[in-house]
């Protein structure tokens, strides 16, 4: 496993408030990392990684699945809870997509009904935190 696949095991999914991850290298699209059973396809990075670059888009629509050209992933449309520059949180009924950008790398993470959200996000802020204090 590279490092960043025993990150994302170690200190997301291992909570168990989060369903799946992956991180991604902002400038390049690429996926550095995912975890097991996540199949995160390159029209998912592109937006993903797209959706910093249009916040006030993302704000009003949240992440839509659709079109090229739309934001979506896994093929589910998602809500937009909050946007900034460093945060993006998105919820589908009792799921959620989180999206945190480091220097280098965007996190993407998942939770599902029965895991609690505020767990979710405090693991992927802190891994984040991590990231950005190592300089990436």
């Amino acid at each position: 496993m590279n490092p960043f696949q025993n990150l994302i095991v170690d200190c997301l999914i291992n909570t168990k408030h989060v369903e799946s991850a992956a991180v991604l290298v902002a400038q390049s699209g690429s996926v550095a990392a995912a975890s097991p059973g996540l199949r995160v396809r390159p029209r998912d990075v592109q937006a993903l990684t797209g959706a910093f670059r249009r916040l006030a888009a993302v704000r009003e629509r949240g992440l839509e699945r659709g079109l090229s050209g739309s934001f979506g992933f896994q093929e589910e449309g998602f809500g937009c809870v909050r946007a900034d520059r460093s945060s993006i949180y998105c919820k589908r009924g009792g799921r959620g997509l989180l999206l945190v950008r480091t220097g280098l790398f965007i996190i993407a993470a998942t939770y599902t009904e029965d895991m609690l959200p505020g767990v979710c996000v405090e693991a992927v802020e802190a891994l984040a935190e991590y990231l950005r204090q190592k300089g990436k």
